[in-house]
């Protein structure tokens, strides 16, 4: 089992940035897949951002589309998001789930994924 750990949440004002970091200390991420959702309260989880490892693409959501930048540092073993012009609608829990590279990317759907990290809190508020 892929155990996954989210961090860099945090309470921030609106316009300013966060960088959240998804790590494995007991496995390598480059073998798994990333995606990262965010579930703010009384709401399902919703999609930010999906690395499709089948055609090397990164989807973004529309809401976070030109604000927010997924990268790897595989030496590491770490997937960033890095969330730039913060709103307050981006207030919710990050979570950064992953599957295995042998499996075809199947969307950026919570569900695609098999293993989820604990989550981080992001708050955007003034």
């Amino acid at each position: 089992q892929v155990q996954l750990v989210e961090s860099g949440g945090g309470l921030v004002q609106p316009g300013r940035s966060l960088r959240l970091s998804c790590t494995s200390s007991r496995w390598t991420l480059d073998r798994h897949t990333i995606g990262w959702f965010r579930q703010a309260p009384g709401k399902g989880r919703e999609a930010v951002s999906c690395i499709n490892h089948s055609d090397g693409t990164t989807y973004y959501d529309d809401s976070v589309k030109g604000r927010f930048t997924v990268s790897v540092d595989n030496a590491k073993n770490t997937v960033y998001l890095q969330m730039n012009n913060l709103k307050p609608e981006d207030t919710a829990v990050y979570y950064c789930g992953a599957h295995p590279k042998t499996v075809p990317f199947r969307g950026c759907v919570w569900n695609s994924y098999d293993w989820w990290g604990q989550g981080t809190q992001v708050t955007v508020s003034s």
